[in-house]
């Protein structure tokens, strides 16, 4: 997964140099919306309006962008060349459709659509005086993998005139026009609590209601890609969705039907005990993030810690040593243990939270104890990866069987998973810590079952292990070089350990990985000779992982910071904003491989850092390896599990625009500018 969106940052660099609508884009032919000027009237009054119309057409699998385009992409951008005296409004634009991608939410349009713009037009021009208009577009264009910034000039001669219209072009205009959302002529209210919006909007209780959504203008007040329920409360339609920032009115769009919509506005205040959405909302979030958590679950199989264990329980089906009932078994037994750990860990952190303290997904990695005991671990069963030993089985686990290996393997392969996050899991897992506690219990089962997912189709399906290779000498190479993705997972442990304990903390490590190492050699030289591993050498390994984890102690945190970057502070934010800055905030952990992802591939990039310093963006680093409690509630208070998490707090604005969980050099350039 992280190999695909660091292939769509490599393919949105293509913003160095856009693509021209009047001739072949920048991917594929272009341009890829065929975009017409169109005006209602070619001989508008002088004194009078004439509206004019984008009349859009996206090609095939493309779409263009809402004025809020959501978690991703930019709204166009129009620059008007008039006559004097002739002015031109903001685009209104008709009611988009939603696209859901890698857990962002977009507001697209995948079918023709038209925005409408208002020119006015000075009185006192006599008739016959011509109005030539000209307008430079400059907007993103996609497909579901792939995204082309285009720009289109487009151009239209009026003349003054009688201000006729043709009747065909009426009727054309009138269809559009059914198509931009109509003002309620009421106020709506937005209450924050808890981490929900709920906005009740009036809407008459006989009036027709279908495919209802609410579409934010106002950003970093809802959270885009969160579930929403829409319910009907006599003469009001409650909606409800997660929040991302309270305190604030919001505008926005509330579909009503196809291609119907109302421009609502809502003050903040109290949604009436009563009028809150029925407990089905909440049950439906919760299957949503059951059902991202399974999803990020399942990416998380082809990570360099947690694939190589898969592999080897793919490799035990394939020598074909056991029968259907066997390997059922083995498969449910794996799953167990996985989702037991899930459970565990996350019972564990809703635990902690109701206690007050502010931990999130992969807490226990800001300890360096559990990292050292981490990197001990990594680093034994990369040693048996490469065939150094072989791991005992315990008398209890022999006694049930092939089952009892399974589960501590899959508890095993639940655990060493935890650094990583992704899209899916970030959104699910922040979306656990709003819903009850059996909801959220359920929605980090449904991540350990989507790590064991493959492991289960192997078990319960005979056509996916007769599609394994044959068994051979083949399968004791490969599991050596198994253990290279498991040497890099030690790797990183380490780099995390001299970051959260100093040099002095990544020495010891290192010693205690070498003393296991020598042990693990020791007693796989008595394995080959036919003796046990030894009882010696079990205590002694023990001992040196209780040792490191007393003493190894935590070091000064240093963040990982961008050029020109400072190290966050609510005060140093509020300095910042006083004095009218634009401030990019993020959020980061040493063990955090998302975000080492985003600041490799879009942040700290010579071309961001240029963008920032051009528009004086100043630059706040939050290193959250520690658990540092202070950032942690600042970070649980914008609805997130952990980290990433990424803020635009744009000079004047009361609110921050939470930024996507993956990042290109593109949306920060568009942020500076």
């Amino acid at each position: 997964m992280r190999a695909f969106w660091v292939m769509i940052v490599t393919v949105l660099a293509v913003f160095a140099a856009p693509a021209s609508a009047e001739g072949p884009g920048a991917l594929g032919a272009g341009p890829h919306l065929a975009i017409r000027l169109v005006a209602e009237t070619a001989r508008p009054k002088a004194g009078s309006e004439v509206t004019l119309a984008l009349d859009t057409r996206p090609q095939k699998d493309w779409h263009g962008y809402w004025s809020n385009p959501g978690d991703a992409g930019f709204p166009a951008k129009l620059d008007w060349t008039l006559p004097q005296g002739v002015t031109a409004g903001a685009p209104v634009y008709p009611v988009p459709g939603t696209l859901l991608i890698a857990g962002l939410m977009n507001y697209v349009y995948e079918t023709p659509y038209a925005p409408l713009v208002t020119l006015k037009v000075p009185a006192g021009l006599a008739v016959g005086t011509k109005l030539p208009v000209r307008l430079k577009m400059d907007y993103l264009v996609c497909t579901s993998t792939v995204c082309v910034p285009e720009r289109a000039e487009l151009a239209t001669d009026l003349v003054v005139g009688d201000g006729s219209v043709a009747p065909d072009v009426r009727a054309e205009f009138d269809a559009w026009r059914r198509a931009i959302p109509r003002p309620l002529d009421a106020k709506a209210t937005l209450q924050v609590e808890n981490g929900k919006a709920t906005i009740a909007v009036p809407y008459p209780a006989g009036a027709p209601l279908a495919d209802a959504y609410f579409f934010p203008l106002t950003t970093g007040v809802i959270d885009y890609a969160a579930p929403q329920t829409v319910t009907r409360e006599g003469d009001r339609l409650v909606i409800s969705t997660k929040a991302t920032n309270g305190g604030v009115p919001i505008e926005g769009v509330l579909r009503i039907g196809k291609d119907q919509a109302l421009a609502v506005s809502a003050v903040p205040g109290t949604v009436a005990a009563g009028d809150a959405p029925a407990s089905e909302g909440w049950l439906l979030g919760a299957l949503i993030a059951f059902a991202g958590a399974v999803l990020g679950g399942l990416i998380l199989n082809v990570m360099p810690c947690v694939f190589p264990i898969l592999s080897l329980k793919a490799l035990s089906l394939a020598r074909g040593h056991l029968d259907e009932g066997a390997a059922r078994r083995e498969a449910l037994a794996y799953a167990a243990g996985v989702i037991a750990v899930c459970l565990a860990l996350g019972g564990l952190i809703l635990g902690l939270r109701a206690g007050g303290s502010a931990v999130g997904w992969a807490f226990q990695l800001q300890d360096p104890r559990v990292v050292v005991l981490l990197l001990l671990l990594t680093v034994a069963i990369a040693l048996n990866l490469a065939g150094l030993f072989e791991i005992p089985t315990p008398r209890f686990v022999n006694q049930a069987g092939g089952v009892g290996g399974a589960f501590a393997t899959g508890a095993l392969a639940a655990f060493i998973a935890t650094p990583c996050t992704g899209p899916f899991m970030g959104a699910a897992l922040g979306a656990a810590l709003v819903l009850p506690w059996a909801a959220a219990l359920a929605v980090f089962a449904g991540l350990g079952l989507g790590l064991a997912l493959p492991f289960l189709a192997l078990g319960f399906v005979p056509s996916m292990r007769r599609l394994l290779p044959k068994p051979g000498a083949w399968m004791e190479t490969f599991r050596h070089v198994l253990s290279v993705p498991m040497w890099l997972t030690a790797l990183a442990l380490a780099w995390v350990l001299g970051r959260q304990a100093g040099v002095d903390g990544l020495t010891l490590g290192l010693g205690a990985a070498l003393a296991v190492a020598l042990v693990l050699w020791v007693s796989g030289r008595r394995q080959a000779r036919g003796l046990g591993f030894g009882i010696i050498g079990a205590i002694v390994l023990v001992a040196v992982g209780v040792a490191s984890a007393a003493l190894v102690h935590p070091a000064p945190a240093q963040a990982a910071q961008a050029t020109g970057a400072e190290a966050f502070s609510e005060k140093k934010l509020a300095d910042l904003r006083a004095q009218g800055r634009p401030v990019f905030a993020y959020f980061t952990a040493d063990w955090c491989l998302t975000c080492k992802v985003n600041e490799a591939a879009a942040i700290d990039t010579d071309a961001t850092r240029a963008a920032f310093a051009r528009n004086n963006v100043a630059v706040l680093v939050g290193d959250w390896t520690d658990g540092d409690a202070t950032l942690g509630r600042f970070i649980e208070q914008h609805n997130r599990a952990g980290v990433p998490l990424y803020l635009y707090y744009a000079p004047g604005a009361k609110a921050p625009q939470v930024l996507p969980q993956i990042l290109t050099p593109g949306i920060l350039a568009g942020l500076a500018s």
